[in-house]
């Protein structure tokens, strides 16, 4: 399998990306890096957030009959949309995928990114796409879906990091295992895959789907409280934004 493994992505999905990308932006201190016009031929238009070297995108369709626009209707806007990977060879990934009988969906090769998205009914939960750059083995390196200069947005005063990613399952340990493989990294006894940068961990719950986000920063109250003054519920140290839980520590 793949010599490295890293979370670089994470991308919800939004009916409108407004208010929810200003929310994002307003609550956990973070600047919008890059709006990608190559999604709307997908009938999408997206805005991208970098927490630290990890990016957050929120996709909203503009038009009808869309996947993501499908993804929303079947969950009921509840739920992550893709968990994206940097790797050394996408397409080794993929065949591995596709030989445990997970479909390839798509395959974006725009020099010098080279993406491959695996098929969201095969992965169970979200879509899982593995991705490679020529030249971004630094994870401050080039990334193209993120826009020509992506570092510059990176602001680290309030939110630090992109710990965690919650994925909740009537059977976690299933799921965990599932991912594992596609991934090429076992769970630990905790049902968690454990990422250089990032942990994947899976709960009980009552639908396969990406449930939460989980950060580190700086004042957790401040954010908190900051949730609270845009109008959102919050529950202990946790909100709901975008379709999944934001949770700080």
């Amino acid at each position: 399998m793949a010599s490295y493994m890293r979370l670089r992505q994470i991308c919800l999905v939004a009916p409108q990306l407004e208010p929810v990308i200003s929310d994002i932006a307003r609550i956990m201190g973070l600047a919008v890096c890059y709006r990608d016009g190559n999604v709307a031929k997908y009938g999408l238009e997206n805005a991208l957030l970098p927490v630290d070297t990890i990016l957050l995108e929120v996709v909203a369709p503009f038009k009808d009959g869309t996947t993501a626009g499908r993804f929303i209707e079947k969950t009921g806007g509840r739920g992550g949309y893709m968990a994206i990977f940097c790797c050394d060879d996408p397409d080794a990934c993929g065949r591995n995928a596709n030989a445990l009988g997970v479909r390839t969906a798509n395959v974006i090769d725009h020099a010098p990114y080279h993406g491959v998205q695996l098929h969201p009914r095969d992965c169970r939960a979200a879509f899982i796409e593995f991705n490679h750059t020529d030249g971004s083995d630094d994870v401050l390196g080039p990334y193209p879906p993120a826009g020509p200069d992506w570092q510059k947005f990176i602001r680290t005063d309030v939110t630090r990091a992109l710990t965690a990613v919650e994925m909740q399952s009537p059977d976690p340990q299933g799921l965990a295992e599932h991912w594992g493989k596609i991934i090429g990294i076992a769970p630990n006894p905790q049902a968690e895959l454990e990422l250089p940068n990032a942990t994947f961990r899976f709960v009980k719950g009552g639908s396969e789907i990406m449930s939460a986000l989980e950060f580190r920063v700086a004042d957790v109250a401040q954010v908190l409280h900051t949730a609270k003054a845009k109008g959102l519920a919050v529950a202990g140290n946790e909100f709901l934004l975008g379709g999944v839980t934001f949770r700080v520590s």
